[in-house]
């Protein structure tokens, strides 16, 4: 082919034949220009740090690490495990025994080298191993997985008999294995340094993980159960019982960060969830609590014991479970290979025998009370391996994955709870007991851990001044406010209403009384209830649907029109089966407001916090826009208005969260929910807008959801036309999103999924509009501390810090707004992802501090800012409405699907015009 010359010439040489002539019936296809894809936003870097408030001396759990070695590379290889017949390995918790037996065989052939292996598929060596691909076989003697549970019978000492012996190619539960180790790829240790510097890759990713992977391997080898980063050793004193044969179990999180001090190891104390150790019956009365094995529920005992492992007594022989027998012990046949089995030795046996005989007359074991009750079965299906309840014993360090009841989960973070100083003196004896010095990789790789927590430099806040009613200023102390002598600064007028009591243990008379008083003094104009009405006792046992219908027939012929207001009295604290068809029917069904209660103590602090709530949701009377419900106290600089870059230009701001089921329930639909502020230029009024989606799926889907050319049916379009109506007919010109739950994986997706739908749904309803965004994730679930150097107290409520532990580039900071009046306090660590507004760091992080003291239900500044806490409330409220069924049992198996595809995910039911855009879930 001819050159094209600069100047043009040669240019017909090398254009490209002209097109064939086509026949009439053939329509030319327009080939489409490529879509130019619009380069990924990623999180902006720190712009500089804040200068505002105390300076305050810090300690916190980052222990510096040194490192000598950054010349070193990670060798990244890939391992398959298989058995001698080519099958691959598929028991979990087998493959570390086999490596650690590769390991000791064969450590010529490996040069000696130590390595790192993650438990899986992956494993890593500092340099070179000889070559790179590896065949291994080896011999591991009492392989306990799911695979060999059946292959042999237990005898009276959970052993193979002599026949088992005589059957068996080899000693008995010994298994072989092949194990293949290919060379994958290269990870230089540089990449943690330019990491430090800011320069994350993918590299320096998998080059941190290597290091978390030599501290879960570390563990490993002391006898540790590993919970991700998390370590916990079999030690009874670091047990606690939560009731229900559950133990809390205390341990410690470790992990290496990057930050802006350098690399640090990040070590917290982490608690989780363990069976308790011990025989089985016992375990099984506690956690049903039942009277004695005989009244036990053995559906729920099938389902709780599954896959756990238990001991056979007395030589401990360890098994998998996999079931219960159909029949009781003295009824139940043995499998016929037992029978053959008793044959083979001459025994002049019937062809059937039951479990209990072949273990009392066979093997002489005594059994005191297992004839009456189901077998365990450790076998497969087809060839079940039983034994009698009572020769098992749960193996401890076993997680409980199910969720908690509220009586064991209030029990956990009670006896999880540590002083500042004991949980620093915790976090230094894990530092200690750990022995990292002692650890050969980590030695390879120059890396040595300081003892001393870091020192940081923090400062604190001043609080946000307040206002309340006729004018008054009210000033926080230690993060708290009370209303003594004060009034609400919009109080709300409480009309036709009424109190509802189902079979609550309650003076409601006196109750209401006592209401009536506590509201005048606070400013809140309410008249008599129209009706008090009280539950049939014999209605209590009744189903809540029912319960909840019955109420309303009594209601309903009481009042001549439907009630602005409903109190609600409930018999119990904590998620009484009442509470969810209860709100559904007044907020969906009847436009309804209602406030429930579940009184213990009836004083003027709690009837104050119930007004407070009720407020918040009541229409104001004296108000232009009575439909948005009372205030009941302001930020100064919101009554102004005077908030840095907010106050002068249309501003609304978001409050995103998605909650998912309890452990265990992965079928259960999430919800996600968006708070949206109104009326600006407040930043105290709040709506809410919530969907479901598919299961423990964390991006929200449906913040932009075109369903033609004229609709869009997302949750922001349902936001900003809100925010117009209700700000005097302005689009908000500033978005500030706060996106709680993601990790720091997911910020991508936040910026490049949920973001662009956002924009979507602006440009959906004015294709000019370009308001600019500010994209702020909130994270609690995360293991920085901070403490008092000479002091057993918590940090002070406005404590701020963005300096030595924050990321080596990208903008973030902690936040620690509340005071810590139990444990320790967490912080909130904020991350910056986006802000095309231009926020100063002072004006950014004093609006955070702001937004947690606007919280209108309490009187305490908040730990994270009030438009996520709405988030979630919102959320968890409306997954009330819903009655799920549990499906933890079969959920691994099915994954959500049916047999045409995925399960369609249940909508929820659409509230009335006049309670949704009010703040029903405060």
């Amino acid at each position: 082919m001819d050159s094209v010359d600069p100047d043009g010439s040669g240019l017909q040489e090398a254009l490209p034949p002209p097109p064939p002539v086509l026949p009439p019936d053939v329509v030319p296809v327009k080939l489409e220009e490529p879509v130019k894809k619009k380069p990924a936003r990623l999180p902006m870097a720190r712009r500089g740090t804040g200068t505002k408030g105390q300076k305050i001396p810090l300690l916190t759990n980052h222990f510096k690490v040194n490192v000598t070695n950054m010349e070193g590379q990670f060798y990244h290889y890939s391992v398959a495990l298989l058995y001698e017949d080519g099958r691959p390995v598929e028991a979990k918790g087998v493959g570390r025994k086999v490596l650690d037996k590769v390991q000791q065989t064969y450590s010529s052939e490996l040069s000696g080298k130590e390595f790192a292996y993650d438990g899986e598929k992956s494993l890593f060596t500092i340099g070179q191993l000889p070559l790179n691909k590896h065949e291994f076989t080896v011999v591991l003697e009492e392989v306990t997985s799911a695979r060999n549970n059946g292959n042999a019978s237990p005898d009276a000492q959970g052993s193979p008999n002599d026949t088992d012996r005589k059957r068996m190619r080899r000693p008995y539960n010994s298994k072989t294995f092949i194990v293949q180790i290919n060379f994958a790829a290269k990870i230089p240790m540089q990449a943690i340094a330019s990491a430090l510097k800011g320069v994350e890759t993918e590299s320096s990713q998998e080059a941190l993980r290597v290091l978390d992977i030599i501290l879960r391997q570390h563990a490993a080898k002391q006898g540790c159960l590993l919970v991700r980063q998390s370590f916990f050793h079999n030690d009874p004193k670091n047990f606690v019982d939560l009731g229900g044969g559950v133990l809390g179990c205390r341990g410690f999180h470790s992990s290496f960060r990057t930050t802006q001090g350098g690399l640090s190891l990040n070590i917290d104390v982490s608690t989780t969830m363990i069976i308790q150790p011990g025989p089985v019956v016992d375990f099984l009365i506690k956690n049903q609590n039942a009277r004695d094995p005989f009244s036990l529920d053995w559906v729920k005992a099938k389902r709780v014991l599954k896959n756990l492992r238990i001991k056979v007594s007395p030589t401990n022989q360890e098994y998998k479970i996999t079931g219960l027998s159909e029949r009781n012990c003295k009824d139940q046949l043995y499998a016929l290979h037992i029978v053959f089995q008793l044959k083979q030795k001459g025994d002049a046996e019937p062809l059937e025998i039951t479990v209990y005989d072949y273990f009392v007359n066979h093997r002489n074991i005594e059994l005191r009370y297992s004839g009456d009750l189901p077998c365990i079965n450790v076998g497969k299906p087809k060839r079940p391996t039983y034994i009698p309840l009572e020769l098992c014993t749960l193996v401890s360090l076993q997680r409980y994955t199910k969720a908690l009841t509220n009586l064991q989960r209030a029990s956990l973070v009670e006896k999880s709870r540590q002083k500042p100083q004991e949980r620093m003196g915790v976090l230094s004896h894990s530092l200690k007991t750990s022995r990292y010095d002692e650890e050969p990789l980590l030695r390879s790789c120059g890396l040595s851990i300081s003892n001393s927590f870091t020192q940081v430099d923090g400062r604190v806040l001043q609080a946000p001044k307040l206002k309340v009613g006729n004018g008054d200023d009210l000033f926080a102390r230690n993060g708290r406010w009370n209303f003594n002598n004060k009034k609400l600064v919009q109080p709300s007028k409480i009309e036709r209403w009424a109190v509802v009591n189902f079979s609550a243990r309650c003076d409601v008379r006196r109750l209401v009384n006592d209401l009536l008083r506590c509201a005048e003094a606070k400013g809140i104009p309410i008249e008599d209830p129209l009706a008090v009405i009280e539950e049939n006792r014999q209605m209590s046992r009744a189903p809540a649907i029912v319960r909840v219908e019955k109420m309303f027939e009594e209601l309903q012929p009481k009042l001549r029109d439907a009630p602005k207001f409903l109190l609600c009295v409930l018999p119990e604290r904590k998620n009484c089966d009442v509470y969810g068809p209860w709100k559904r029917k007044n907020l969906a069904e009847f436009g309804i407001v209602t406030q429930c209660m579940a009184p213990q103590k009836l004083n003027d602090q709690y009837l104050t916090n119930l007004l407070l709530k009720i407020n918040a949701k009541v229409g104001c009377k004296n108000s232009l826009y009575w439909q948005l419900g009372g205030l009941n106290s302001l930020l100064s600089i919101e009554h102004s208005p005077s908030i840095p870059m907010v106050s002068k230009v249309p501003t609304m701001i978001l409050g995103m969260d998605v909650s998912h089921g309890s452990p265990g329930q992965s079928d259960i639909p999430s919800i996600a929910a968006v708070v949206s502020s109104r009326h600006w230029p407040l930043i105290s009024r709040y709506r809410a807008s919530v969907r479901t989606q598919s299961p423990r799926v964390e991006m929200i889907d449906s913040l932009y959801k075109r369903v033609s050319d004229t609709k869009d049916d997302g949750i922001m379009r349902e936001a900003l036309l809100d925010f117009y109506v209700s700000s005097g007919k302005r689009k908000p010109d500033q978005i500030i999103i706060f996106r709680d739950g993601v990790s720091e994986s997911q910020f991508n997706q936040v910026l490049n999924i949920e973001l662009d739908q956002i924009i979507e749904a602006c440009k959906f309803l004015d294709e000019k509009w370009n308001p600019k965004f500010v994209v702020i994730v909130a994270q609690k679930n995360h293991h920085t501390k901070f403490f008092q150097p000479n002091g057993p107290e918590n940090v002070p409520p406005g404590t701020i810090i963005d300096n030595k532990v924050g990321h080596p580039k990208n903008y973030d900071f902690y936040l620690c707004a509340h005071a810590g009046m139990i444990g320790t306090t967490r912080p909130t660590h904020y991350h910056v992802l986006l802000d095309q507004v231009g926020f100063q760091a002072d004006d950014l992080q004093e609006l955070v501090h702001s937004l947690s003291y606007v919280y209108q239900r309490s009187t305490t500044a908040i730990s994270v800012v009030a438009p996520v806490c709405y988030a979630h409330l919102a959320a968890t409220q409306m997954s009330s409405f819903m009655k799920f069924e549990d499906t933890s049992e079969t959920s691994s198996s099915r994954g959500g699907m049916t047999a045409a595809g995925p399960a369609p995910v249940p909508a929820l039911p659409t509230l009335t015009p006049n309670v949704a855009n009010s703040m029903f879930f405060c």
